[in-house]
């Protein structure tokens, strides 16, 4: 990315943020959806700031640790260690070890066949959460009972301090991107209302043809009624009874990740269709009539972008806002765009086109967070 690098610095020219660096990934054959996520993820992981200052930190605390055991947790940190200390602006780096490592933990990625880069952000998120867990509930070598750790029935894992059980850890990835979704049911003959909570790192949206994201929130979060078949058993009844049920964000992440789900299988076919739909998603984002406190508003700040007409073949890009510019990130190359630039990637207004590049995973920043 030599030629490319210096482009990207003469286009920037003074207006290079200080201490940043803009750096494209190596693809090893079919990695585009790994790069993809972390170019677009940095930027929701290495262009996420809270996110990256964290891992960085980590780094820092247990990179003199020989006796650490190599994980995907380390290996991401080591790759965002490396990109932030070049002493380059730009450039390319191999992200080739921590590949290495994601294809160790999970046969999924070890085939040389196309990947869906939702699937691997969803591996991630929870694989980093997991080692996090595992190392916080570790006990230190003690002879107090008190300090062993206490098998929940969930399966989770919990300190007792003194007798006392502590709350579930909150990592910082939880801080980062997890929100809680609470499924609402009201029995339709006593009206009583049965609340569930949840926790969820991303959401995935249904998607319909010339819609925008916030439709698609109200879609997501519209009543649904249960009868005949699927009528609700009610406690309080004791009975089986007709109820509307909905879905709504009770809690709201501070990085909002949105989930489109272009792909669909169709049974006419016997397989999966890619879904060319145009749906618009804005800049900025109220969560209107989705949440308890309607005033958030989130700021968009990535685009994970699939390129192709179907699911099985393809290729996978990014756009990312870091200080006020729009960059694209292709693998190794990444270059400056205008901010209009963003919409072309809504999707296609008609079925057949011949664009094929359209917005598949949003990263949207709350705007409370930044404040």
């Amino acid at each position: 990315m030599g030629a490319t690098g210096s482009k990207l610095e003469k286009a920037l020219g003074e207006q290079f943020p200080e201490g940043e660096r803009y750096f494209g990934l190596e693809n090893f054959g079919n990695t585009c959806y790994c790069n993809s996520v972390l170019q677009g993820d940095p930027d929701a992981l290495f262009f996420c700031v809270p996110f990256r200052e964290q891992l960085l930190e980590y780094h820092e605390k247990n990179k003199n640790n020989g006796d650490a055991e190599e994980n995907l947790l380390t290996c991401l940190a080591d790759l965002f260690s490396q990109i932030s200390s070049q002493k380059k602006k730009t450039g390319v780096v191999s992200p080739k070890r921590f590949v290495q490592r994601v294809k160790k933990q999970n046969e999924l990625f070890r085939s040389y066949m196309h990947q869906d880069a939702h699937e691997f952000l969803n591996f991630l998120l929870n694989e980093l959460v997991d080692i996090l867990e595992k190392e916080a509930n570790t006990p230190k070598p003690s002879s107090d009972a008190s300090l062993l750790p206490q098998k929940l029935a969930n399966g989770h894992t919990n300190l007792h301090v003194n007798g006392v059980e502590k709350e579930p850890l909150v990592t910082w990835v939880h801080k980062n991107f997890q929100g809680t979704l609470t499924n609402e049911t009201k029995c339709l003959l006593c009206e009583t209302v049965t609340a569930k909570d949840e926790p969820f790192l991303d959401l995935s949206l249904d998607i319909e043809q010339n819609s925008s994201i916030t439709s698609c929130l109200k879609n997501f979060s519209s009543t649904e009624t249960l009868n005949a078949e699927d009528k609700f058993f009610c406690d309080k009844c004791c009975s089986l009874q007709e109820a509307q049920k909905r879905m709504k964000i009770k809690k709201p992440p501070n990085i909002l990740v949105i989930h489109l789900k272009r792909f669909k299988y169709i049974e006419q076919l016997g397989r999966y269709k890619k879904l060319l739909y145009r749906v618009v998603f804005p800049l900025e984002l109220k969560l209107n009539n989705t949440v308890e406190n309607s005033d958030t508003e989130y700021a968009l700040f990535a685009v994970v972008v699939h390129v192709g007409i179907g699911p099985n073949h393809g290729h996978y890009v990014s756009l990312v806002k870091s200080h006020n510019h729009w960059l694209y990130f292709d693998d190794e190359n990444v270059e400056i765009i205008d901010e209009s630039a963003v919409q072309t990637y809504f999707g296609s207004a008609q079925e057949y086109t011949g664009n094929t590049d359209h917005g598949y995973i949003l990263f949207y920043e709350s705007l409370d967070s930044k404040r």
